[in-house]
């Protein structure tokens, strides 16, 4: 028989050394299970392995579930989101970004969906990756 302590839950993870130097001892995270993936749950590094895994270029790290509750259960699938350290004031100060597919900026503008109509609008882009292109000006949210 095997007796496990419902209050006191964690989630094990496998953290890739290139994402290793992003975390530390102790830092927020949100938690969600597989099972039930509408439900979040606050957590936090408990444990770091002192040890890497060479052969899987990880290194282990333990999350402390803070308020577990009814749903979780030991040995489900989890992940976690990690929460950045900046001061709440700082994420009050930073600015919407908006990214479009690269395939929506045409020759500086883009074609958008108003009463119906598609309306042309002429668009200031950024720096572009795999998943877009950052639109600078033009668009709600963009700098004005």
């Amino acid at each position: 028989m095997s007796l496990a302590d419902l209050n006191d839950l964690e989630v094990e993870l496998d953290i890739s050394q290139t994402d290793f130097g992003k975390l530390h001892s102790a830092q927020r995270g949100v938690v969600t299970t597989d099972a039930f993936p509408d439900r979040k749950y606050e957590g936090f590094i408990k444990e770091i392995s002192p040890e890497a895994n060479r052969q899987k270029a990880t290194v282990q790290i333990k999350v402390k579930v803070v308020k577990p509750d009814q749903f979780l259960r030991p040995e489900m699938n989890a992940s976690v989101a990690f929460l950045s350290d900046d001061a709440p004031a700082a994420q009050s100060d930073a600015k919407p970004v908006v990214i479009a597919p690269s395939t929506a900026v045409r020759d500086g503008a883009v074609f958008l969906l108003l009463d119906g109509k598609a309306v042309r609008r002429s668009v200031k882009t950024g720096a572009s990756s795999g998943s877009g292109v950052r639109i600078e000006q033009g668009l709600n949210g963009a700098k004005t």
